[in-house]
């Protein structure tokens, strides 16, 4: 099991110190390079409502158009592409929580997310359920929030009311079920929302499950504005 204390020590050193890229290995170096991020992080045309691609003077995808998704912006750094998934695995899988720092360093850099966040009345991490945030350590969208927010970032408010299996491997209609009533509000504090910009952080994106269930509790609660944020977002394949 990851050690709290061993993660914050390698988090400290990834940090501070110099250090080889861990794409290109160039030396000395951040995590990741300026070159790297450049180059596989680079800003693209998405939907203002999923962050889906989509062609240039299009706005919003034909999806979310007929179906609007229960938050109102959604803001990504990246495609959930190499090098991005070994290394967001790294953060989430090996307790290396020193990736947060890097990672929320990504997110800041992307399009609009600064503004998002300096509008933004709380953020939210997305909570991960209790088997595995005692398996990991941490809760990797709890540490990006912490650095891209630290003063608005609220860690108790939103809640895991319930285990669910694991989303791999589900068709979004079976992700959208497995979450429907995995997530509340902390029931002497469900005031604190209302009318409130909300930002939601995760760390990848994929059918969106987690991020519209959580969206539907905040809006059921008065939120007046809610945007995620995520570090990747995955893409259809083609």
């Amino acid at each position: 099991m990851f050690n709290p204390w061993t993660g914050r020590l390698f988090s400290s050193l990834l940090e501070r110190l110099p250090s080889q890229c861990a794409v290109c290995r160039a030396w000395p170096s951040r995590p990741v390079c300026d070159g790297c991020v450049t180059r596989f992080a680079p800003p693209a045309l998405r939907c203002l409502r999923c962050a889906l691609p989509v062609p240039a003077g299009v706005a919003q995808c034909g999806e979310c158009v007929l179906h609007p998704p229960p938050f109102d912006a959604c803001l990504t750094a990246c495609a959930y592409a190499w090098p991005w998934p070994e290394l967001i695995a790294q953060f989430k899988f090996r307790g290396e929580a020193g990736w947060a720092a890097p990672f929320s360093t990504l997110l800041r850099s992307a399009p609009w997310v600064e503004p998002a966040l300096e509008r933004a009345e709380l953020v939210l991490p997305i909570p991960l359920a209790t088997a595995r945030l005692r398996e990991r350590g941490f809760n990797q969208a709890h540490e990006l929030a912490r650095r891209l927010a630290p003063r608005k970032t609220d860690a108790t408010l939103l809640l895991r009311t319930r285990e669910t299996p694991a989303q791999s491997g589900l068709a979004r209609a079976q992700r959208l079920r497995n979450l429907r009533g995995a997530f509340t509000l902390e029931p002497l504090r469900a005031a604190a929302v209302r009318g409130r910009r909300i930002v939601l952080v995760d760390d990848v994106m994929t059918s969106g499950a987690s991020l519209f269930a959580a969206s539907e509790v905040l809006r059921t609660a008065g939120a007046s504005h809610i945007t995620a944020i995520v570090l990747a977002r995955t893409e259809p394949p083609g």
